[in-house]
Order: structure tokens, then C-alpha cells, then sequence
């Protein structure tokens, strides 16, 4: 399992239409196969910034979605709205305390 973490800005005019989308495409990116964790941040010292933070069992079940009719519908409506460009990591957990 790894860690897709993407950093995304806005304007603030934008921030409502970055979260419609979100939340009218949420459950299906968390239910596309090999999805098992996802989480929307909002930056408390700029609301103009988020981060998303999905769980993926492997590289390619990632690269599935990125390549799936889902990623191309949501990335088409998001990424007009990017005041600045996107930054995404993929990293292992190495500790999880609970």
C-alpha cells in the first residue's frame, strides 16, 4: 500500500465549484478498485489550498484510475480551475500511530 498525496490551489471565486466537483465524484474515486482511504484537506492558513490523500494497494491500481473514464471526467472539470499547478507525491507509510 502507498500514499498519493496532491497539493491543489485556487482562487477563492473557485473554491465552491473545486468542491462540487469533489463531492459529486468522492465515493466513486474512493470505490474505483484498489482505492482503500480518501481524505480532502483545506490549508487553515489558506483556504485556497488543498490536499487530497488516497491509500492505493499498488502503482498500478493507481495508474488505472489515472487512465479510467473517472479520472479524465473529474481532471477535465478541476483542472480549469488550478490558479497555480497541481504537486503530487506518492509515498510508502512507513509509521501509523492510532
Amino acid at each position: 500500500m502507498f500514499v498519493r498525496i496532491v497539493k491543489m490551489s485556487f482562487d477563492k471565486d473557485l473554491i465552491d465549484s473545486f468542491l462540487n466537483v469533489f463531492h459529486l465524484h468522492k465515493e466513486s474515486i474512493r470505490n474505483f478498485p484498489g482505492c482503500r482511504f480518501l481524505e480532502l484537506y483545506q490549508d487553515k492558513d489558506n483556504p485556497s489550498i488543498f490536499f487530497t490523500y488516497s491509500y492505493w494497494n499498488d502503482e498500478a491500481d493507481l495508474e488505472n484510475y489515472r487512465t479510467s473514464e473517472l479520472f479524465k471526467n473529474v481532471w477535465s472539470k478541476t483542472k480549469t480551475l488550478f490558479n497555480d499547478k497541481p504537486q503530487a507525491w506518492s509515498v510508502d507509510k512507513i509509521v501509523s500511530l492510532k
